[in-house]
């Protein structure tokens, strides 16, 4: 019985709206995120290597240890820092941060302008209580009379 209530709760817990929605933002969040990272590595980032001397960002290291070669044969790899790498992936980064930033806010000014656009209709007067209802019927009887 445990097993079954646990897995109805599961159930419950991965079917709700929030969760659905939260996974389709993911899914479409890492595609927007390749879309960005080729564009930061293909596209802005060329220039701004030629800008600054042709220097490609990835390459750019500091060699803490160089590389033990024997008999023309590498025995131990270099120990690198690649601070390069760094500032690509901090590009990266910000341009994906004001990416996000703006589409948010494009959304945001979209919807409410769209409010906006749309009065709100006037709220319905309430309905009568019983006894208005009475006294509306005495007040015409008397007028009647």
């Amino acid at each position: 019985m445990k097993k079954n209530a646990f897995l109805q709760d599961f159930k419950a817990f991965a079917l709700k709206g929030n969760v659905l929605d939260m996974a389709v933002g993911v899914i479409i969040g890492g595609a927007f995120g390749k879309i960005v990272s080729s564009l930061v590595a293909d596209i802005i980032m060329p220039p701004i290597g030629l800008l600054v001397g042709g220097v490609n960002f990835t390459d750019l290291k500091w060699v803490m240890k160089p590389a033990v070669v024997e008999n023309g044969k590498e025995v131990a790899a270099a120990v690198t820092l690649n601070y390069g790498n760094f500032l690509q992936v901090t590009f990266d980064f910000l341009i994906i941060a004001f990416s996000i930033f703006m589409f948010i806010k494009l959304l945001t000014q979209l919807t409410t302008r769209k409010k906006a656009e749309t009065p709100a209709a006037p709220p319905a007067p309430p309905a009568p209580s019983r006894e208005e209802e009475l006294l509306a019927e005495i007040r015409d009887l008397l007028k009647n009379k």
